[in-house]
């Protein structure tokens, strides 16, 4: 155990040559302040690509049709088709754990044709024909007013959501939105709600230039009727949504008589298995971080071995005076244990509070730079730490363990005949 002799042994041990060991204890420093570096870069990196993500639910995909590529049932290759509003109601009653099905249909299209006027002014904005579900699997913030209802989809109300682009594009600042009128291609909608995203996925200034409407309305105001342009399918939580495409792809072929083996028919994009993609590719990264970063630590591990080695060689004489005088071999190797534990924990300890200041900084700076492509909030939680915490008592205990199991091997006898 640690006593106040001990304590003092230990510092006068370390004392003895300051400047070997301020070297030998730099190695552990670099190595640990590496690996914490390491871990944080990467989680870094991770935050960046997966907030390409948004907050968009990651268990969903988004399905389209396509031109088919076989003639099927006396029906020629090279056939167009739309979904329809019933299919939602088939995909929900007839394909377990499914969440949210939004059929969704798009007008127009950023930095396209002006297609949105109010008063003298114009823009050119997305339209989207939604159900209420979609702002569970998109959540955004309602700024003022509100965000569809069903009795709106039930009434086919002329209103609208506009996003902050929309915003600056058509009105003053400061000037009342709730209540006033756009007209979209020649159709007018009452402002109920404004809204930006809660975290922007891909072009924010694309995003926060988008008008939302009632699906239903959509269909009348802009003739489409029942047809639905895409969806946009959760599944429920605990099912991945990769498990059910399949289910979804051959109950929409059987619905629009599509061949079974007929892969190009429907597109789709599953931002469910693209999201586990990206979790196993920076999963790898992780443990390539923690190798990279111990095999650093271990040259500064095999340095404390090194000099403690070296150490034991220098005091000799003095381990043999201890032996002769009733010391036990435990008490001989404990003292240089824990002197090696002792400069590997506070070198260690160091690294990981001048890893904490870099990481501070590099946040600090990103901070006040503003957005960085593909890298957002370098960090590392608390489980790091005590991982790190923990490979510094491991590396503390194995650097002085050849050392001291050396310095236990020597006779007294031997070691008082050493000048």
């Amino acid at each position: 155990m640690f006593n106040r002799d001990r304590w003092d042994e230990i510092l006068e041990a370390l004392n003895a040559n300051k400047f070997r060991t301020f070297l030998t204890a730099f190695g552990v420093f670099w190595g640990i302040t590496i690996l914490v570096l390491l871990l944080a870069l990467t989680n870094g990196l991770k935050n960046g690509v997966t907030a390409d993500f948004g907050d968009f639910a990651t268990n969903s995909m988004f399905m389209w049709t396509q031109g088919t590529s076989k003639p099927y049932k006396g029906l020629p290759k090279g056939r167009y088709f739309n979904y329809k509003i019933g299919d939602v109601a088939a995909i929900k009653s007839e394909i377990p754990n499914i969440k949210y099905v939004s059929p969704r249909n798009q007008l127009g299209g950023y930095n396209g044709a002006n297609n949105v006027v109010r008063g003298t002014k114009t823009g050119a904005f997305e339209i989207y024909g939604d159900y209420p579900e979609y702002i569970k699997q998109q959540p955004m913030d309602i700024i003022q007013g509100r965000f569809i209802s069903y009795s709106d989809i039930e009434s086919k109300r002329k209103i609208c959501v506009i996003g902050t682009g929309v915003e600056r594009g058509l009105y003053d600042k400061g000037e009342d939105i709730l209540g006033t009128y756009v007209k979209i291609n020649g159709v007018n909608f009452l402002v109920v709600g404004t809204f930006k995203m809660s975290n922007s996925q891909g072009d924010g200034e694309q995003e926060a230039s988008t008008i939302y409407i009632p699906f239903t309305t959509f269909g009348q105001a802009f003739n489409r009727g029942e047809s639905v342009g895409w969806m946009a399918i959760t599944a429920e939580d605990g099912t991945s949504i990769t498990t059910l495409k399949q289910q979804i792809f051959d109950l929409m072929k059987s619905r629009h008589t599509v061949a079974p083996d007929d892969d190009r028919a429907i597109g789709h994009f599953d931002l469910s298995e693209q999201f586990e993609r990206v979790n196993g590719l920076f999963s790898i990264l992780t443990i390539v971080g923690y190798f990279v970063g111990a095999l650093v630590l271990m040259s500064g591990i095999i340095g404390i071995s090194n000099i403690m080695l070296i150490v034991v060689k220098e005091r000799t004489k003095e381990i043999g005076v201890r032996r002769a005088l009733g010391a036990s071999p435990w008490m001989i190797k404990s003292q240089i244990l824990q002197e090696s534990l002792i400069l590997t924990i506070l070198s260690g300890m160091v690294g990981i509070s001048f890893a904490a200041f870099a990481i501070w900084v590099m946040n600090t700076i990103l901070d006040n730079a503003g957005p960085v492509e593909n890298f957002a909030n370098p960090s590392v939680s608390m489980q790091v730490v005590f991982t790190a915490l923990i490979i510094l008592v491991v590396s503390g205990v194995l650097a002085g363990l050849i050392p001291a199991n050396s310095a236990t091997k020597m006779k007294p006898v031997d070691a008082l005949r050493i000048e």
